[in-house]
């Protein structure tokens, strides 16, 4: 008997250990893991790096107050300001806790210049910025939102479509009291889609034009799965905020906000805090993980790998016209929309010892580690094309 909560619908199987892109059950099976803990993993399991910085920072200090300096946060902040947009970073716990502070800072921003009335967020219905109460309402999701009122007042939405117009209505979406539009650069629990880089830049105009702040929540797309270290790099947009976690962590429990000059100023003390965020121990190992992805020669080798596979992908799309409709994503953030159901599929991918992961959209969400090997790539493919002759 379980004494877990039944929140989870949990597959029952279970791993004693992992090493790189693998996981073994306590009977020795092995799997290849292209789930990654959604999007966690970012450098495998058990990778030597991350387990040295653990066991180092381990036998120093563990957890702080954020009422004294933190030199290992110091450290992990300036290379996020280094690396990015961003003049300053708030450490939090998981990417849930990153969205809502972005949404306490955007609305805070506002009130510090007198207009408290202008705090409403503007966001992508369906989309996910987490589980909390706010957050859930943020998505705009039926499904989420069900059962938890009464609503979290201060959300609006805006569609975005896989064709032109993008984003319709948009304009007339923006009210005097719109504070932000907050976006994910690639929407991962929606249905891998991507914003165009064209929209990116409309988006950043529109923002600039009305006056308001653009929030672009690169919790699941950022840190180097999309193979720029963010996603947004491409479009060459400055956004004003951005949640990040997962893959900065590298397994381990990180968030952070990073945010541009204007907005940080309005962040005083006593507006927002986190007993457990920027502790040592999270920080060197989010340091560690900085120095290994934030390479260029890094990022280099996500991009050709994943290139490789979407063109595998592409491949496998031709053979399999009635099974596969379309290959979504960038870099390591893949998704393949199935025209049948995608839960049979996923399932038969677990049972050749294959772990994806469902999104929204019929889609089987592939989220490799970063320093995933061909080889390794290519024995996906492999158990993809076993499962797509089966359902053909």
């Amino acid at each position: 008997m379980s004494y877990l909560v039944k929140n989870y619908n949990r597959k029952k199987i279970s791993f004693k250990k992992g090493k790189g892109s693998y996981l073994f059950t306590s009977t020795g099976s092995k799997y290849l893991d292209f789930c990654s803990g959604i999007a966690v993993n970012s450098l495998g399991h058990a990778n030597p790096k991350l387990i040295k910085a653990l066991n180092v920072q381990a036998k120093k200090i563990w957890h702080v107050s954020n009422a004294f300096t933190i030199p290992e946060g110091e450290e992990l902040a300036k290379k996020l300001v280094k690396k990015t947009f961003a003049d300053f970073v708030m450490f939090q716990n998981s990417g849930t806790e990153a969205t809502e502070a972005a949404i306490k800072a955007a609305r805070r921003y506002f009130y510090s210049k007198g207009k408290p009335k202008k705090n409403r967020i503007l966001c992508i219905k369906n989309s996910f910025h987490g589980r909390t109460i706010a957050a859930i309402f943020a998505s705009g999701s039926k499904k989420m939102t069900e059962g938890f009122g009464p609503k979290v007042p201060g959300f609006d939405h805006i569609q975005f479509r896989n064709s032109k117009p993008r984003f319709p209505n948009l304009r007339n979406k923006i009210k005097k009291n719109t504070a932000a539009i907050m976006v994910e650069t690639i929407m991962g629990e929606g249905g891998i889609k991507t914003i165009p880089d064209k929209c990116l830049k409309y988006l950043r105009k529109i923002c600039n034009q009305k006056k308001i702040l653009l929030i672009l929540d690169e919790v699941q797309c950022g840190i180097g799965r999309s193979g720029d270290f963010f996603a947004f790099e491409r479009s060459k947009v400055k956004p004003d905020i951005v949640p990040i976690a997962k893959g900065i962590g590298g397994g381990f429990p990180i968030g952070a906000v990073l945010m541009s000059k204007k907005v940080a100023s309005c962040m005083v003390p006593g507006t927002h805090g986190s007993t457990f965020g920027g502790n040592p121990l999270a920080m060197k190992i989010g340091s560690t993980v900085m120095d290994i992805i934030a390479n260029k020669s890094f990022l280099k080798n996500v991009r050709k790998n994943s290139k490789y596979f979407h063109n595998e992908l592409f491949k496998l799309k031709a053979n399999f016209p009635k099974i596969i409709n379309e290959i979504r994503g960038r870099g390591f953030l893949i998704g393949i929309k199935l025209y049948g159901d995608q839960t049979n599929f996923i399932k038969r991918l677990m049972e050749n010892r294959l772990l994806t992961i469902r999104a929204a959209d019929n889609v089987v969400r592939i989220l490799p580690p970063l320093n995933v090997k061909k080889k390794e790539i290519d024995y996906a493919i492999r158990i993809l094309n076993k499962v797509c002759k089966e359902f053909n």
